[in-house]
C-alpha cells in the first residue's frame, strides 16, 4: 500500500494505484492521481470522471468500456466521444485509467491496465 499526499491530507492507495477510501476522494485527489498517471485534465476527461462516479453511485458498479462509451455517445455525441478518443485521453484505458482516477474501484471485467 502506498499514499498520495493532497493538501496536507494522504491518500492511502492500493498497490495498483486505486483509492482505498472511496470518501476521500476531490477534485484535487483525482488532479494528483492524474498527474501520477501522467495525465493533465482537460474538459472531456471530467466528463468522463463525472459519467463514471454517477455511473458507480446508480449502480454501484464501474462500467466496462463498451457500457462507457455507449453512455457518453448518447451524452455528448459519437464524434465527440468515440472509443478512439476516449483511449488518446486515457491511454492506459477509459474505464480503467478513468476509474482509478475517479476515485473508484477498478473495473471487474475489465481488459485495460
Amino acid at each position: 500500500m502506498t499514499t498520495l499526499n493532497v493538501k496536507g491530507k494522504s491518500i492511502e492507495l492500493l498497490d495498483d494505484g486505486f483509492m482505498t477510501h472511496r470518501e476521500d476522494w476531490t477534485d484535487e485527489v483525482a488532479e494528483a492521481l492524474a498527474e501520477k498517471e501522467g495525465i493533465k485534465l482537460s474538459d472531456d476527461h471530467w466528463e468522463v470522471i463525472f459519467y463514471l462516479r454517477k455511473h458507480y453511485k446508480d449502480f454501484l458498479i464501474s462500467p466496462n468500456v463498451k457500457i462507457l462509451v455507449k453512455h457518453l455517445q448518447e451524452e455528448h455525441g459519437e464524434e465527440k466521444m468515440n472509443t478512439k478518443h476516449l483511449y488518446n485521453i486515457f491511454p492506459k484505458g477509459p474505464s480503467f485509467q478513468g476509474c482509478k482516477i475517479a476515485g473508484l474501484p477498478k473495473p471487474t471485467n475489465c481488459i485495460d491496465g
